[in-house]
């Protein structure tokens, strides 16, 4: 619920109208959240890509919109030239952004993937786990 003032306890009209206008979004049941979805993409490219086209197509089917920039972004970059390869991994970052959830699909987890990782957490994104068959699990972590 939406509150009118802010964490110091100010009113905050933009704020407030923001939040009441996601509220009526998300109860109109049209409103889909967009979420990331993670999931390796070099080695086995034919594999890893039928792969995340599953992924996909699993967040559709729980009422998301999927995001899987790795989906995209080699439709014309190449992944094989460094400077493009970083250039299509800024891109995911900046799409992470404006993602409500990261979804991590599969066992292992790739350099790219663990960027995006560390990205969410970064920026206090929630992060799923799934596994290759999009059967949630819970990651513990070790404390520090």
């Amino acid at each position: 619920m939406a509150d009118y003032k802010n964490a110091e306890q100010y009113p905050d009209p933009t704020a407030y109208a923001a939040l009441k206008k996601i509220e009526r979004e998300e109860q109109s049941g049209f409103f889909r959240p967009l979420v990331y979805i993670c999931s390796p993409y070099a080695g086995d490219v034919v594999t890893n890509t039928k792969n995340a086209r599953k992924y996909s197509r699993f967040a559709v089917d729980k009422g998301y919109i999927p995001l899987a920039s790795h989906l995209l972004y080699p439709q014309f970059l190449d992944d094989n030239n460094p400077e493009e390869r970083e250039l299509a991994l800024l891109f995911g970052r900046v799409l992470l952004d404006k993602c409500r959830e990261l979804w991590v699909f599969g066992m292992v987890c790739s350099k790219g993937m663990a960027v995006e990782v560390e990205r969410a957490l970064q920026k206090g994104k929630t992060i799923r786990y799934f596994t290759k068959d999009c059967e949630e699990v819970e990651v513990l972590y070790a404390e520090d």
